[in-house]
């Protein structure tokens, strides 16, 4: 079970790089096809240069070791570029069937975000509770201690 679950992240993970690789590197070289494609979309020139080093860097975080909570980032940020590139295919005039391409993409990063191995997942602390049912923290203050309020009242 955990080999299959490690395949399906691998492959799905690896399916995102790809796209991710391909569209980075072309933006940043200004393809002449890529330059063509953010302009009929109605993106200026130089978003070209951000797009491009923003899906290089999130690529670089997807694949390096460690880096939990920079790979959360990275997560989010390509779900919103991918679903802007969808939108922006619908808006533009495109039609569905160009609006509903990237979200292949979108699908495999869910699957990549669901099927990633523990080592790749940021876990916050958990509290437990104290005696009592309290939540219980070394710097927690009791109820009996007067709080502040608001105007000093």
């Amino acid at each position: 079970m955990m080999r299959a679950k490690a395949i399906t992240y691998w492959v799905a993970t690896g399916f995102v790089v790809c796209i991710m690789t391909i569209s980075g590197v072309l933006a940043v070289a200004h393809a002449p096809s890529m330059m063509e494609a953010l302009a009929h979309l109605g993106y200026p020139a130089y978003f070209s240069n951000l797009l491009g080093v923003g899906k290089l860097v999130g690529v670089c975080v997807l694949l390096v070791p460690g880096m939990v909570k920079l790979k959360e980032w990275a997560y989010v940020a390509f779900g919103i570029t991918i679903l802007s590139a969808s939108y922006s295919h619908l808006l533009s005039g495109d039609g569905v069937p160009a609006a509903l391409e990237p979200l292949v993409t979108l699908a495999a990063l869910v699957i990549s975000y669901v099927a990633r191995p523990a080592s790749r997942k940021f876990v916050t602390p958990v509290l437990t509770p104290a005696a009592g049912g309290a939540i219980s923290r070394p710097d927690a203050k009791y109820l009996d201690e007067p709080r502040p309020t608001f105007f000093g009242r």
